[in-house]
């Protein structure tokens, strides 16, 4: 195969990607006005129903926006040799592969942050300010951005000069060494990331002792689970949007609760939302996503390995050296119909997990305050009652609320 037919098959994925994507958002646009399930009828009241509608038209149109302007950016930056320019810079720089690696990438990350850093304030402070859900301020917001860059620096700097090290040491099984760095890295931070890395962007205080807190604490004896830490995070710092998450393991095993979840719900729909969360604990379905995510990681990185050495990936990018950084953009590019199968397994799992939770949640609790705290939720932050089946499949974690309460209701019958 020559570098150019390469070339073409990266310009070509590319596309493909992009009107997928495009095809995808428009379906699920068709259906924006589709009558609302019975089941689901009491989420919104008629001005709150069209204030949704725009709100989706409005992403929408914006989606369409954004995303055709990274693929112009993107296609340029291919055809005018930007890879090969931004390695030259590289190499001007540094010397050593590491650094020269270091450098590459900074300087590609800072070019897709002066691209997207636009559509991002846009989105925050125009879209989110429009709808009442946005409460960053501009000093937060650009606050955010550069403890971002600095995490990203020194993280993603970090982690990629130990995969280069590994490559330069190993040679082609350097995939085994990374594999277990990835896996070890990626263990750490379900443990520790609530401790140590939220702490950065928010404040997150124990809930404090009272009539929440003890309910609570009944409904996680009656299922014998032990639930020490439970924090409320401010994000109502930055949206109205609530949330709720479980993280860690055994002595750093917690459950954070947004305050503004406290604020939208009652406390028998904030448990109920809890023994949700608990259900994934005690379902095991933190261990099978991370046994799954690191399966699929090793399957990416031994495919990688079989290429990285090749001149082509190079050449097809118009770089004349051959290097570990330039291949893994190229594989990278390639590799996006391969991750888009791997994402929709994943995603298909994820789904069968939330309903997995739900039941569990409804059998050790009650099903009808956790399905008032998700059309409380779905109604507050104005999401989509008639989702395409399509875009389901294709982007969502979680089952659309109409597929979650006709689940729980069927269930409910059954018992």
């Amino acid at each position: 195969m020559s570098p150019q037919i390469l070339f073409n098959i990266i310009i070509f994925i590319l596309i493909f990607e992009f009107l997928l994507e495009r095809t995808l958002s428009f379906l699920n646009y068709t259906w924006y006005s589709k009558a609302v399930p019975s089941e689901v009828s009491d989420v919104y009241d008629s001005e709150g129903y069209e204030k949704s509608q725009e709100y989706k038209k409005t992403n929408f149109k914006f989606g369409t926006i954004s995303a055709t302007v990274s693929l112009i950016a993107t296609l340029m930056f291919l055809y005018l040799d930007g890879f090969a320019i931004v390695d030259g810079w590289a190499r001007s720089i540094a010397q050593d592969p590491i650094m020269i690696a270091i450098v590459f990438f900074a300087i590609i990350a800072i070019a897709g942050e002066l691209v997207s850093l636009p559509f991002s304030y846009f989105g925050t402070f125009v879209i989110e300010e429009k709808f009442g859900f946005n409460r960053t301020t501009r000093t937060t917001f650009f606050t955010d951005k550069l403890k971002g860059w600095l995490l990203t620096a020194l993280l993603g700097g970090g982690l990629l000069a130990v995969v280069v090290y590994c490559y330069e040491w190993a040679g082609e099984n350097f995939w085994w060494y990374v594999w277990i760095l990835v896996f070890i890295f990626s263990l750490l931070m379900n443990m520790f990331y609530a401790r140590l890395f939220v702490p950065i962007f928010n404040k997150q205080v124990p809930l404090e002792e009272g009539a929440l807190k003890q309910k609570i604490s009944d409904y996680a004896a009656t299922v014998g689970f032990q639930l020490d830490k439970i924090y409320v995070i401010d994000g109502s710092k930055r949206s109205t949007k609530a949330n709720a998450y479980f993280s860690g393991f055994g002595s750093e095993k917690r459950v954070t609760l947004y305050d503004t979840l406290i604020e939208k719900l009652s406390h028998e729909e904030i448990v109920a939302v809890l023994a949700h969360e608990v259900g994934h604990y005690k379902k095991k379905h933190i261990i099978y996503n991370l046994h799954a995510s690191t399966i699929t990681t090793g399957f990416t990185l031994w495919l990688f390995s079989l290429f990285v050495g090749s001149d082509l990936l190079a050449r097809a990018l118009g770089v004349p050296i051959t290097s570990f950084h330039v291949g893994l953009v190229a594989f990278g590019l390639l590799y996006a119909p391969i991750s888009r199968i791997t994402g929709l397994i994943m995603s298909s799992l994820s789904r069968k997990f939330e309903y997995q939770a739900d039941h569990y949640a409804s059998t050790t609790y009650e099903s009808k305050p956790l399905i008032n705290a998700l059309k409380k939720l779905s109604s507050s932050s104005l999401s989509n009652l008639t989702p395409h089946p399509a875009y389901v499949f294709f982007h969502y974690s979680h089952p659309s609320l109409y597929q979650r309460i006709i689940a729980m209701n069927n269930s409910k019958a059954t018992v």
